[in-house]
Formats: structure tokens, sequence, C-alpha cells
């Protein structure tokens, strides 16, 4: 098949070839401008984020995004916005809180300190709901929570533990379906149409920023959460960042992964154990 473009002719796999070309440059060129890498990223995600970021630009091409991206900042973060996927809730799938809850905590509980380190933590609802669940256990004392994540403006919006009043009633339902034992209103007080988390939530919680892709462990963690993450990435990436998660977790510590995903056909596999695997938890054994 012949396609028009111009004063030129191209098939169908020229253009797409042409596609691809132009995202691999753009790519290349945030990597080495700014120090952000998406280069190993799933393409079709890639893709999509980037046609969706060359629409909202009012842009022709991928080309025009480039140029535009090299030279302005402000384009830059908007296109990082776009590969910063934050969906997120409190106790997302409330049966893997419940199952931290009933079969991991009870292995902890006994440790003199527990550090856990929540990646791509987002809008910070799953911070806030583990330290919830530490709190009811009575552990929240003596644990320190990393919460990272590479998108520097939502990490702010973590820090205000503010969050819409009329997703509340969902985030009850999570909250008692997770095995929560209070009354969920008492961890926060309503402020016109918003809700405050109360301060307590955040004495132990580092908010802090960290790309996976790009940057090096920086801590021993007994819990490491990285939940809906390597969906996003290659086949190779996802190696390169199972191998820094390895690394990160202490000997018998646990590991949570979104639905999707897991470590059987990674170059890890044999090193966990599944400890709870209707929930992705595994528990690293050498």
């Amino acid at each position: 098949m012949i396609i028009e473009k111009g004063a030129n002719n191209y098939t169908l796999a020229q253009l797409e070839e042409i596609e691809r070309i132009e995202i691999d440059l753009l790519l290349e060129a945030i990597y080495r401008l700014y120090g952000y890498d998406f280069r190993k990223y799933a393409f079709p995600f890639v893709k999509r984020r980037i046609s969706h970021r060359v629409y909202k630009e009012q842009l022709t091409s991928i080309s025009a995004l480039q140029e535009k991206v090299l030279r302005d900042s402000e384009a830059l973060m908007r296109l990082l916005s776009d590969f910063s996927i934050n969906v997120t809730e409190m106790f997302r799938d409330p049966s893997f809180f419940k199952s931290i809850r009933t079969k991991v905590i009870p292995i902890i509980n006994d440790y003199p300190e527990i550090r856990i380190w929540h990646v791509g933590c987002a809008s910070g609802e799953e911070v806030y709901s583990m330290a919830i669940l530490l709190q009811e256990e009575g552990l929240y004392n003596k644990c320190r929570i990393f919460a990272t994540d590479m998108n520097k403006e939502i990490l702010e919006k973590a820090k205000q533990a503010t969050f819409p009043l009329d997703v509340m009633q969902l985030y009850t339902k999570n909250y008692l379906e997770a095995g929560g034992k209070r009354s969920f209103s008492e961890y926060y007080k309503a402020v016109d149409d918003k809700v405050v988390f109360h301060s307590f939530l955040q004495k132990n919680v580092v908010f802090a920023q960290h790309d996976v892709v790009t940057d090096q462990s920086f801590n021993e963690f007994d819990i490491i959460i990285c939940r809906n993450v390597f969906i996003y990435f290659n086949k190779d990436l996802q190696n390169q960042v199972h191998k820094l998660l390895y690394d990160s977790l202490s000997l018998s510590g646990f590991i949570g992964l979104g639905q999707r995903e897991g470590v059987r056909f990674t170059s890890y596999g044999n090193c966990y154990k599944e400890f709870e695997p209707s929930e992705k938890l595994y528990q690293k054994i050498k």
C-alpha cells in the first residue's frame, strides 16, 4: 500500500519505521539532556503517551515535539506526567493489604526495626494505607516507610495527604475489606470537598524522588511494594529493575507486585518463593 505524504510516497511500513526512528530520537534526546531514561519502556505504551502529547501540544509530528521538549522544560514536564501513570487508591486490591496484615505482619512483628519501600508511590494513597495498617498492628513506631516516584510534582501532592471527599466511600469499603479495625473516618478530617489525613501518618514516611531505571539501591528493606510498575517496561528493563529490587531486599524479605506481574520468568525467578501466589507476594530465599 502506498500513502502520499507531501511530495513523497511512503508505504505503511515506511511510515511506521519513520515514527519508530522519531520516537527513538526523542527518548535518546530526553535521556542525554535531562537524564530521564524511557528508552526501554514498552514501545506500545511509549507510542501512546507520545502521540497523546503531540495532540495536546497541537503539533504535527513527533520531531516537532522533540524540538519543543529540548527547548522548553515545561513541555518536558508535561510529557513526563504523561509517562507517569498515577492510577491508585487507598487499600487498592483490599485482599493484598489483608494478606500483608494477616500473613506478613506476624512474621516481621518481632523485628527491632522494619523498613518498607513503596516504589512508584504516585500520589501516596497506598503509602498512607500501609501506615494505617501498621498503626493498627502496633508496628508503626518502629517502621520507616520510603515512598519514591520519578515524578516530582506527584510527590509534592503525596506529601499533602489530601484527597477528594467523594472517594472516601470507596476507600472506606476497601479499608474494611482489607481488615480495618477502626472507623476509617478517625484517620482524617473533612475540609470543604476534601479530606486531610492526620499528620501522625506521615511521621515515619520519607517521600523522595527516585527513578528505578536510572538510580541505584539506597537501603536494605524488609518489604518492597512495587505494584503495576513492570507492566510499562520491556523485558530487558524488567530484568534490570528486578536486579535493583533484589539487591535492595533483605534475605527473607517480601516483595509485592501487581496482578499482571511476577518473578517466575525473570532472571531472579529462583531467588524467591511464592509466599501468597494469588496476591503476587513473594519472599526472598537466596
